[in-house]
């Protein structure tokens, strides 16, 4: 007998237990070199066959783009979601899920025509054969999911970050081009109305996590690989909006860079997790926010809203004033949609609406997308950033609307409107709640940590007159107060408390840089008003207080109102 040292690791990780100490794809070990995920991928793509299967004379055949990532669940292996497999280890999406696709996107009558009902005694007159990735699909598969929702909002302690709140890994294809085979038993079969159906069906999204933007599909090439044309999106349309935003990239577990559209999915539902939390108690608040935008308790629920953007102009780059960490700068239309088969009746569908647009201010107004939204860009409004040579941390991000959605800004445009903004929030999100039979009852809203109630938070706020004007900066990283022996005045600081937070510990302040958006008059046509960008921002402070002295001191100097700041909710 042959006695090989380590045998067990020699052994695929496709064929060990899914158990510590064998294969554990979902789970990211903190000190591990290379994680078991990208293991697996890299013998798994080394196995596979380099070339998609032939499909046949008989098959028509169409090829299409994806947006973003595309993932289909095969359920294959415990704990993570990957690729069902198909012909020589090539991830594939199923010929069954395309039939029910093509089904949910056909007429009764097209239903009828084509026997696609369920009928053991005449079978279907249209075969679904499935896809197949025809481009090089190997590349960035092993993607992650980042659940925080206890840790941003709800907990009070977040030096220790909830269970199952770490990062998982998952693989999902990287804007894949797919080509999907259809045949037919009918002898003049009209394959413009087949494909139609079929490009209506994908235009609703295909795998899953599609609202989270994955499985969205982009273009239809044509048999040399050249764009055909683009492909619509289906669902009703209930909000757009042009965005343009920079800061810190996410990384994938091997360290590269993207620009993840589903930060937009994360931020929105954040926000009606903290304005319904403020209206009313913690089981109610989450089943709202589930139904919105769905989630995994009680078996999974599906959300009403897929969210999808187009990024019109992308740049990642690299922030190298130390630590060399990877940035995005992006600009693009970002969409809404009532996801299928959802229908809402006139007045729910009027709520919604009104609702996303309250969200999307919301957002805008107070923070950001993505990695370190709740402060403004360093590098657009911390001059003292660059003035030592010292290695700095990339810290904030700024977005502002864009284009045609600029008149959206100007819904806020003083001081004054702040407050006023932040009730027709609130208000708005109670007559949506109304509508899914619950009461709104601020008296017995959630305890969380940033539960919108007027008893868990304070907006205070100052204009600045230029982005060299940003004063609330300098506080998070120097003292607020000197020391002045004089007065007997002892140095006062938020640094490194939890107020601003610190590695691996969520603060309890937001400092936003907004920019000031002006209605005037349009010269082109005196009864219309047009929007004005200004060099101003409505430098916004949002705090949470917490029973410390350095947060009750720290309300007690924004109290003596410094350099302009006042308290406006």
């Amino acid at each position: 007998m042959v006695n090989i040292p380590n045998a067990g690791k020699l052994v695929p990780l496709m064929f060990q237990a899914q158990v510590q100490g064998r294969s554990q794809l979902q789970y990211i070990a903190q000190d591990a070199e290379v994680q078991d995920s990208q293991r697996w991928a890299s013998e798994w793509t080394q196995e596979a066959y380099p070339h998609p299967p032939e499909l046949g004379n008989t098959v028509a055949a169409r090829t299409y783009t994806m947006r973003w990532r595309f993932v289909t669940n095969g359920g294959q292996f415990e704990g993570i979601i990957f690729p069902a497999l198909g012909a020589f280890g090539l991830p594939f999406y199923p010929g069954s899920s395309m039939k029910g696709l093509f089904c949910q996107a056909c007429t009764e009558e097209q239903k009828q025509r084509y026997r696609l009902t369920k009928n053991g005694d005449e079978p279907s007159l249209l075969r679904f054969h499935g896809g197949y990735p025809v481009n090089d699909w190997k590349q960035n598969l092993v993607d992650i999911v980042h659940p925080q929702q206890k840790w941003q909002v709800q907990t009070a302690n977040t030096r220790q970050r909830p269970s199952n709140e770490t990062g998982f890994a998952l693989i999902s294809l990287w804007e894949p081009a797919i080509k999907f085979g259809i045949s037919s038993l009918l002898p003049n079969t009209d394959w413009e109305e087949v494909w139609a159906i079929w490009e209506r069906a994908l235009g609703y999204g295909i795998g899953c996590r599609t609202s989270s933007g994955y499985g969205l599909p982009k273009e239809r090439l044509n048999e040399s690989g050249e764009v055909d044309c683009p492909i619509s999106l289906q669902g009703e349309q209930l909000y757009r909006a042009f965005l343009k935003g920079q800061g810190q990239a996410p990384t994938l577990i091997d360290k590269t860079s993207e620009f993840r559209p589903n930060i937009f999915r994360g931020s929105l539902r954040g926000h009606a997790l903290r304005i319904f939390g403020g209206l009313t108690k913690k089981k109610e608040a989450e089943r709202l926010v589930e139904n919105l935008f769905g989630g995994v308790e009680n078996g999974g629920t599906q959300g009403l809203l897929t969210c999808a953007f187009q990024a019109s102009a992308l740049e990642l780059g690299k922030f190298t004033l130390g630590h060399n960490e990877p940035t995005y700068k992006v600009a693009g239309e970002l969409r809404w949609l009532l996801m299928s088969p959802h229908k809402l009746d006139e007045m729910k569908q009027e709520k919604l609406q009104k609702l996303l647009q309250a969200l999307m201010g919301f957002a805008l107004l107070f923070g950001g997308f993505g990695k370190s939204w709740r402060r403004a860009d360093h590098r657009l409004f911390y001059e003292e950033y660059y003035e030592s040579n010292r290695a700095k941390p990339l810290i904030g991000c700024h977005w502002q609307w864009d284009k045609s959605s600029l008149r959206k800004a100007a819904k806020v445009s003083s001081l004054n409107r702040v407050a006023g903004f932040i009730n027709e929030v609130r208000q708005i999100a109670a007559e949506w709640m109304e509508l899914q039979g619950i009461a709104s009852d601020p008296n017995n809203s959630a305890d969380w940590r940033e539960a919108w109630h007027p008893n868990y938070v304070q907006v205070w706020g100052r204009v600045a007159e230029g982005a060299e004007d940003c004063v609330g900066v300098s506080w998070l990283h120097q003292p607020y107060q000197r020391a002045n022996a004089k007065f007997k005045e002892a140095e006062k600081t938020i640094k490194q408390s939890s107020v601003t937070g610190k590695l691996s510990q969520v603060g309890r302040l937001w400092h936003r840089m907004y920019p000031v958006v002006k209605l005037v008059d349009d010269p082109n046509n005196p009864d219309k008003k047009r929007p004005r960008v200004t060099p101003n921002y409505l430098e916004l402070l949002t705090i949470f207080p917490d029973d410390s002295d350095k947060c009750h001191d720290f309300l007690d100097f924004l109290d003596s109102q410094p350099e302009g700041f006042r308290q406006l909710w």
